[in-house]
């Protein structure tokens, strides 16, 4: 069998769509995968066998290997008027998305009866009508911005000290899902990190000690995140410390600062030994890098940083391919 190798989309692009909204809407497919019949001629590979006798699927069934993308792209491709205007799609889960309640409504109807039409079915009991508050892969969404579930959340906090590998990649993988919301996350996880390396033997030491409670902590503390508005001034702010290089993207409104974004990177042994202005500057570029979809097309925003030797910089004409 050939892999559909088309990507499921990345969530953290969904949940930037959200700007401006202010009632959400989540609909949930009653049948799921077996919403979509298989072609009579590709029956035969889902086969298998039972002491009952020799069957094969028709229905898409879970567990298919190209069953998430083909999914993905049958629900993008009926839905394809409304991405991102108002609707996002995450395979079975549909967001709906509006600024006004009236708009909502509107928008509702338009996606029921597309869902009518292509005879799918809703769990109507999953489903979430007109909320302000909303949970959706795994955060939530509000008018004001995204934040972590406080069940993931609390999770975190009570878990256990790791006693060997597996659970440091259990805990690695739930607290690296929100490593956007926590400043210098690369930094504070990176005694842990380590042992996600089989070259490095488990010794759970009190570097790693520290740093899976500062985990913690800074999980329990984590700030709603807003929402990119392309219209609101900018600002990017860098910090570098040890083997890793960070930044935070922010956005003003009539009241203060707040964080859209922060970005943690950990660095290699050669570029942790570099000066300070090297490495501040490989900040930045770093943080272009990731925040592009965000400043590319800006008139203007800012660049905040603490190492006033930058300026030096400004003199050149060419620098390290380093930092090129």
């Amino acid at each position: 069998m050939v892999k559909n190798v088309g990507p499921l989309p990345r969530i953290d692009d969904l949940l930037e769509r959200l700007g401006g909204a202010k009632f959400f809407s989540k609909l949930d497919l009653k049948s799921g995968y077996h919403e979509l019949e298989i072609r009579q001629e590709d029956r035969y590979k889902t086969a298998f066998k039972t002491r009952y006798g020799h069957f094969e699927w028709l229905l898409m069934s879970f567990g298919l290997m190209n069953a998430p993308a083909t999914f993905q792209a049958a629900m993008t491709t009926e839905f394809r008027h409304m991405l991102d205007r108002f609707v996002l799609i995450y395979l079975d889960d549909i967001l709906v998305y509006s600024r006004s309640l009236d708009e909502h409504v509107d928008h509702l109807l338009t996606v029921l009866e597309r869902l009518r039409q292509a005879k799918y079915k809703v769990n109507r009991d999953k489903c979430k009508f007109a909320r302000q508050e909303l949970e959706y892969l795994g955060h939530y969404v509000t008018p004001q911005g995204i934040r972590p579930l406080a069940d993931k959340i609390k999770a975190i906090y009570v878990w256990p000290e790791p006693t060997n590998t597996t659970d440091v990649r259990s805990f690695m993988g739930l607290a690296g899902y929100y490593q956007r919301f926590i400043t210098g996350y690369s930094r504070i996880a990176a005694p842990m990190t380590r042992f996600q390396s089989p070259k490095v033997p488990f010794v759970f030491d009190d570097d790693a000690r520290r740093s899976f409670q500062a985990l913690k902590m800074t999980m329990l503390m984590a700030p709603v995140l807003s929402i990119y508005d392309p219209t609101l001034p900018t600002r990017v702010t860098t910090d570098t410390s040890g083997y890793s290089i960070g930044a935070v993207l922010e956005q003003h409104d009539d009241d203060d600062w707040h964080p859209v974004e922060y970005f943690n990177h950990k660095v290699s042994l050669i570029n942790s030994i570099d000066d300070a202005r090297m490495k501040e500057l490989l900040a930045f570029v770093r943080a272009l890098k990731r925040c592009r979809l965000f400043l590319l097309g800006r008139r203007r925003f800012t660049w905040v940083t603490d190492n006033n030797p930058l300026t030096y910089y400004k003199t050149q004409d060419t620098v390290s391919s380093t930092i090129g």
